[in-house]
């Protein structure tokens, strides 16, 4: 994907954001802004006629919020890269964006090199989730323990490797650290989210969080 063009649909209902970032890119050989969306339900009719490579998608809209927009599109899209782009920075909206199946959190007064990266980056089906946002949804889960006996236990491996893919670490990297294959480590994730019920990495990552279990 980083020698390809990637194609982009903003979604934010300030036209003065969308207009920025259109600026942003314009100088961006390897970025297509393929439409913009003034609301969640716009959005999500977009990501269904344009099918762009990743959404940059903002949380609080009219008609249709972002969270909505996003499990929606999710469950009708499932490849499109969705990341979060917004001015608030607040925990719960954080793991919750993260739950529905967003790639990534990043707040509207981030730097150009930290927005294309991690939009080369959702592009290429990674997880972003930088140390602050970590940090944050670590805060949360001490807040809020939801954690139960019964409820999404993973075994000592699974849990390990959670937490090696919450620290940022690749499949590839991780089975070298564990000396196993990247198979087992793609085959102990695929069960971590039938437990949780969970689709991506960071969805995984929140709901542990979120459970108390990093």
């Amino acid at each position: 994907m980083s020698d390809q063009i990637i194609r982009v649909l903003i979604v934010d209902d300030h036209m003065i954001v969308r207009q920025g970032l259109h600026l942003v890119f314009e100088t961006e050989d390897r970025i297509d802004i393929v439409g913009e969306a003034a609301d969640g339900e716009i959005a999500v009719r977009l990501a269904s006629e344009l099918k762009p490579d990743v959404i940059l998608m903002d949380l609080q809209m009219p008609n249709k919020d972002g969270l909505t927009a996003i499990q929606e599109i999710r469950a009708t899209q499932p490849d499109i890269a969705i990341l979060i782009l917004t001015t608030y920075n607040e925990d719960e909206i954080m793991v919750q964006g993260l739950q529905a199946g967003a790639k990534g959190f990043l707040l509207k007064d981030t730097s150009r090199a930290d927005l294309m990266h991690a939009i080369q980056a959702a592009a290429r089906g990674e997880t972003l989730l930088k140390p602050d946002v970590m940090d944050k949804l670590l805060r949360f889960q001490q807040q809020k323990k939801t954690v139960s006996p019964e409820k999404g236990i993973l075994s000592e491996r699974e849990l390990g490797i959670l937490k090696e893919v919450a620290s940022g670490a690749t499949n590839k990297q991780i089975a070298l650290k564990l000396g196993i294959s990247d198979r087992t480590v793609k085959a102990h994730l695929t069960n971590t989210y039938n437990k949780f019920g969970v689709d991506s990495r960071a969805a995984a990552i929140a709901r542990a969080a979120k459970e108390g279990l990093l």
